[in-house]
């Protein structure tokens, strides 16, 4: 048996990497739920990164260090239950949404890009060596 969406509901299974900007900018929000496969892999937080960074409000789960990338609440609205989604889909002000996808952005923006791990890494390798030496 095949779900039925409302009119304003799309299923899209997958989508190439070149078309995620604009799927995640044609959205009011995001609604992201860890898949299982991605739960027992553990840390997946991957493709909240992508939406943030595109500036878009993302309503997720809750899993295991999420906070540890974004602040609850003010960067991302987690959701426990569907009343909770039904909250924010219907309570948050505009200008409430913009600013969490503004914090959320900002935040990816300055400290999850490869140019900002890549600088993290080199820290870590330089304690090593300085420790060693």
């Amino acid at each position: 048996m095949q779900t039925r969406y409302t009119y304003n509901v799309e299923r899209i299974d997958h989508l190439p990497p070149a078309q995620d900007r604009w799927f995640y900018n044609s959205q009011r929000f995001t609604l992201n739920f860890t898949r299982a496969d991605m739960i027992r892999a553990g840390y997946s937080p991957s493709v909240r990164l992508f939406e943030a960074a595109c500036g878009t409000p993302i309503i997720s789960d809750r899993f295991f260090r999420l906070d540890t990338i974004f602040e609850f609440g003010t960067e991302i609205l987690i959701a426990d239950r569907s009343d909770d989604i039904l909250r924010y889909l219907q309570e948050i002000p505009e200008n409430e949404i913009i600013a969490i996808d503004d914090r959320a952005r900002t935040r990816v923006l300055s400290q999850h890009t490869a140019a900002y791990r890549a600088a993290q890494l080199e820290g870590y390798i330089l304690q090593m060596v300085t420790f060693l030496t």
